[in-house]
Protein backbone atom coordinates (compact mmCIF):
# COMPACT_ATOMS: atom_id res chain seq x y z
CA UNK A 1 0.00 0.00 0.00
CA UNK A 2 1.14 3.61 -1.00
CA UNK A 3 2.71 5.00 2.12
CA UNK A 4 1.60 8.46 1.22
CA UNK A 5 -2.09 8.33 -0.18
CA UNK A 6 -2.57 10.97 -3.66
CA UNK A 7 -4.06 14.07 -3.16
CA UNK A 8 -7.08 13.00 -5.04
CA UNK A 9 -7.75 10.34 -2.46
CA UNK A 10 -7.29 12.45 0.28
CA UNK A 11 -9.40 15.19 -0.88
CA UNK A 12 -11.90 12.47 -1.07
CA UNK A 13 -11.67 11.37 2.59
CA UNK A 14 -14.34 11.24 5.29
CA UNK A 15 -13.05 12.92 7.65
CA UNK A 16 -12.88 11.21 11.40
CA UNK A 17 -14.44 7.79 10.20
CA UNK A 18 -11.56 5.52 12.29
CA UNK A 19 -11.12 8.45 14.90
CA UNK A 20 -8.45 11.66 14.42
CA UNK A 21 -5.19 9.99 13.44
CA UNK A 22 -6.45 7.70 10.65
CA UNK A 23 -3.19 7.43 8.36
CA UNK A 24 -3.68 5.24 5.51
CA UNK A 25 -7.13 3.59 7.34
CA UNK A 26 -10.18 5.80 6.27
CA UNK A 27 -13.28 6.13 4.34
CA UNK A 28 -13.50 7.60 1.07
CA UNK A 29 -15.63 9.05 -1.55
CA UNK A 30 -14.47 9.02 -4.85
CA UNK A 31 -15.34 10.22 -8.07
CA UNK A 32 -14.66 6.65 -10.41
CA UNK A 33 -13.77 6.45 -13.89
CA UNK A 34 -17.14 5.44 -14.85
CA UNK A 35 -19.04 8.14 -13.28
CA UNK A 36 -19.92 6.78 -9.94
CA UNK A 37 -19.12 7.73 -6.81
CA UNK A 38 -16.92 4.89 -5.23
CA UNK A 39 -17.62 4.03 -1.53
CA UNK A 40 -14.21 2.97 -0.46
CA UNK A 41 -12.86 1.70 3.01
CA UNK A 42 -9.21 1.17 3.68
CA UNK A 43 -7.26 -1.03 6.37
CA UNK A 44 -3.70 -0.86 6.43
CA UNK A 45 -2.94 -3.93 8.08
CA UNK A 46 -0.96 -3.46 10.96
CA UNK A 47 -3.53 -5.35 13.30
CA UNK A 48 -4.49 -8.26 11.24
CA UNK A 49 -1.29 -8.00 8.58
CA UNK A 50 -3.33 -7.69 5.88
CA UNK A 51 -4.17 -4.73 4.13
CA UNK A 52 -7.25 -4.66 2.44
CA UNK A 53 -9.51 -1.58 0.16
CA UNK A 54 -13.42 -2.45 0.39
CA UNK A 55 -15.05 -1.12 -2.87
CA UNK A 56 -18.80 -0.70 -3.63
CA UNK A 57 -20.91 1.47 -5.84
CA UNK A 58 -23.56 4.34 -5.72
CA UNK A 59 -25.75 2.25 -7.53
CA UNK A 60 -27.05 -1.16 -7.12
CA UNK A 61 -24.39 -3.15 -9.19
CA UNK A 62 -20.12 -4.64 -7.76
CA UNK A 63 -17.15 -2.23 -8.89
CA UNK A 64 -16.58 -3.06 -12.78
CA UNK A 65 -12.89 -4.55 -13.62
CA UNK A 66 -12.20 -0.71 -14.80
CA UNK A 67 -13.28 0.43 -11.27
CA UNK A 68 -11.59 -2.04 -9.45
CA UNK A 69 -8.15 -1.34 -11.33
CA UNK A 70 -8.71 2.71 -10.55
CA UNK A 71 -8.81 2.08 -7.28
CA UNK A 72 -5.83 -0.31 -7.38
CA UNK A 73 -4.05 2.38 -8.91
CA UNK A 74 -4.48 4.83 -6.28
CA UNK A 75 -4.30 2.91 -3.45
CA UNK A 76 -1.14 0.62 -4.21
CA UNK A 77 2.20 1.25 -6.46
CA UNK A 78 1.25 0.20 -10.23
CA UNK A 79 4.08 -3.32 -9.18
CA UNK A 80 2.14 -3.67 -6.33
CA UNK A 81 0.26 -7.05 -6.74
CA UNK A 82 -3.27 -6.96 -5.09
CA UNK A 83 -6.18 -10.16 -5.63
CA UNK A 84 -9.87 -10.59 -5.34
CA UNK A 85 -10.29 -13.79 -3.35
CA UNK A 86 -13.51 -15.88 -4.75
CA UNK A 87 -13.48 -17.97 -1.15
CA UNK A 88 -15.29 -21.39 -0.80
CA UNK A 89 -19.01 -20.68 -0.17
CA UNK A 90 -19.05 -22.04 3.32
CA UNK A 91 -16.68 -19.15 3.69
CA UNK A 92 -18.39 -16.12 2.17
CA UNK A 93 -19.13 -13.20 4.44
CA UNK A 94 -21.06 -10.73 2.44
CA UNK A 95 -22.22 -7.87 4.86
CA UNK A 96 -22.59 -5.58 1.16
CA UNK A 97 -23.75 -7.26 -1.56
CA UNK A 98 -22.62 -5.26 -3.94
CA UNK A 99 -19.51 -4.50 -2.33
CA UNK A 100 -15.92 -6.46 -3.69
CA UNK A 101 -12.49 -5.96 -1.62
CA UNK A 102 -8.90 -6.09 -2.66
CA UNK A 103 -5.91 -7.50 -0.47
CA UNK A 104 -2.28 -7.75 -0.22
CA UNK A 105 -0.50 -9.61 2.92
CA UNK A 106 1.65 -7.51 4.44
CA UNK A 107 4.49 -9.49 5.34
CA UNK A 108 4.67 -12.12 2.31
CA UNK A 109 5.13 -12.08 -1.06
CA UNK A 110 1.70 -12.30 -3.28
CA UNK A 111 2.29 -15.69 -5.34
CA UNK A 112 1.10 -15.08 -9.10
CA UNK A 113 1.31 -17.32 -12.45
CA UNK A 114 3.75 -16.54 -15.08
CA UNK A 115 2.35 -13.48 -17.01
CA UNK A 116 2.72 -16.13 -20.66
CA UNK A 117 -0.04 -18.80 -18.77
CA UNK A 118 -2.16 -14.78 -18.68
CA UNK A 119 -1.91 -13.40 -22.48
CA UNK A 120 0.53 -13.44 -24.64
CA UNK A 121 3.65 -11.30 -23.21
CA UNK A 122 4.27 -7.83 -25.22
CA UNK A 123 1.68 -8.08 -27.25
CA UNK A 124 -1.68 -6.04 -26.84
CA UNK A 125 -5.18 -6.22 -27.33
CA UNK A 126 -4.54 -4.83 -30.76
CA UNK A 127 -1.66 -6.82 -31.81
CA UNK A 128 -3.25 -9.91 -30.60
CA UNK A 129 -6.68 -9.86 -31.82
CA UNK A 130 -5.70 -10.82 -35.72
CA UNK A 131 -3.62 -13.87 -34.04
CA UNK A 132 -6.52 -14.92 -32.06
CA UNK A 133 -9.20 -14.36 -34.78
CA UNK A 134 -6.84 -16.19 -37.31
CA UNK A 135 -6.67 -19.31 -34.27
CA UNK A 136 -10.37 -19.33 -33.86
CA UNK A 137 -11.34 -19.52 -37.76
CA UNK A 138 -8.07 -22.12 -38.04
CA UNK A 139 -10.38 -24.14 -35.24
CA UNK A 140 -13.46 -23.79 -36.97
CA UNK A 141 -12.39 -24.73 -39.91
CA UNK A 142 -10.41 -28.26 -39.06
CA UNK A 143 -13.80 -28.98 -36.58
CA UNK A 144 -16.16 -28.74 -39.65
CA UNK A 145 -14.08 -31.20 -41.89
Amino acid sequence: MKAVFPKQVELARVANHFGSDEGRNGRFLIQGPCGCTLRVISYDGEESGWEQVSVATERRRSPNWLEMCFIKDLFWDEEECVVQYHPPLSQYVKMHRYCLHLWKPKHAVMPAPPAGLVGIVGVGPEEAKPWVDAMVADYFARASQ
